[in-house]
């Protein structure tokens, strides 16, 4: 029960049942879920979240229009408040496997860390990469989302703008449509949508724009328009950006990275429903699996699933490890040995 490491002076590594990797909802679900099951836990994460320009958090119930920055402070103050929980903020430097069990290392303002587990939780999620615009992370977050179930409520009816370089605009698009009808897609020159999609679309009144996009203009109230390479501005007061994403991985030692299942596409982990990947001792839960972001509250979910499964697999494991049986997809049902069901 502490927030912050402070090395032994033998340098000796903590060792708990199971660590948890990142303190997004996902992660503190998990982990608070573990410690009620008194599992000894150590939760790292390096506070570096990746919505943190989101003002207002929205969809968890009790906690609707909540800073997702509080949200995340309210749920570290949980875990850290049960004896069993370690809660350090540090940054994973490596997590490779041992002789029934991992080895974490990690770096803190405190020092370093070393740990040992028996599971492994990655709930680390992304890191987002959006179209080159200047001025769009000056509206991320207040003008501009990411998330159409998270913040569609407070721009439905407005002249929205879709921006994206993605190949999947025409799903978001389509989406985004039932929040407010006046909606144009802009490729930016990149994203290609088949004749067929730009069709049905222009069906239900959606316009597209290929151009090439200069910048994003406004003012004190936030997004009023999107300008063009060719100078033209087009009026829009919200808009609904489509990143790319990416996993941090890399302290994953090689041979566990490449037993890993990935989706293709961007890569998000293969998992079955209760998180497991398919390695002996190791889940992920969160953004970072298939088939990608999720709200905050499917993601607590899941984290509460995963939770329960490295639970009862370590109570079945034979060799001390979590159990990790073949990697699948999220939906459909598990059972795990004791016969306690979850499905979708």
């Amino acid at each position: 029960m502490m927030d912050a490491y402070h090395p032994s002076p033998a340098g000796d590594a903590v060792s708990v049942d199971v660590a948890v990797v990142g303190a997004g909802p996902a992660g503190l679900s998990a982990a608070l879920n573990l410690v009620r099951a008194t599992r000894t836990v150590i939760l790292i994460d390096a506070n570096r979240p990746r919505n943190a320009a989101t003002l207002r958090s929205h969809g968890f119930v009790t906690r609707d229009g909540i800073s997702p920055l509080e949200l995340r402070k309210l749920g570290w103050a949980e875990v850290d408040g049960y004896p069993e929980a370690t809660a350090v903020r540090a940054s994973v430097t490596s997590i490779v496997p041992t002789t029934g069990g991992w080895a974490i290392a990690a770096s803190g303002r405190d020092g370093e860390l070393a740990a040992t587990a028996r599971s492994v939780i990655l709930a680390s999620g992304l890191r987002e990469t959006f179209p080159a615009i200047p001025s769009l992370r000056a509206y991320y977050g207040t003008s501009v989302h990411s998330c159409v179930e998270c913040d569609g409520y407070e721009k439905a009816g407005l002249p929205i703008a879709l921006i994206g370089e993605t190949d999947d605009l025409y799903d978001r698009a389509v989406h985004l449509h039932a929040w407010s009808t006046d909606l144009i897609v802009f490729t930016n020159g990149v994203a290609r949508l088949t004749q067929g999609e730009r069709a049905r679309l222009a069906e239900l009144g959606v316009e597209m724009c290929d151009e090439p996009i200069a910048d994003l203009e406004g003012d004190r109230s936030g997004l009023t328009g999107v300008r063009l390479q060719s100078g033209r501005v087009i009026g829009r007061s919200a808009g609904f950006v489509r990143p790319r994403w990416r996993a941090e991985l890399a302290f994953l030692d090689a041979d566990t990275q490449a037993q890993l299942r990935r989706a293709p596409g961007e890569g998000f982990l293969e998992v079955d429903r209760a998180g497991r990947t398919g390695i002996a001792g190791l889940y992920a839960v969160g953004d970072i699996t298939e088939p990608g972001p999720e709200q905050l509250i499917v993601a607590a979910g899941h984290g509460a699933i995963t939770a329960a499964a490295v639970h009862r697999d370590l109570i079945g494991s034979p060799n001390g490890m979590g159990t990790s049986t073949g990697a699948g997809t999220r939906a459909g049902v598990v059972t795990s040995a004791e016969g306690m069901l979850y499905s979708k």
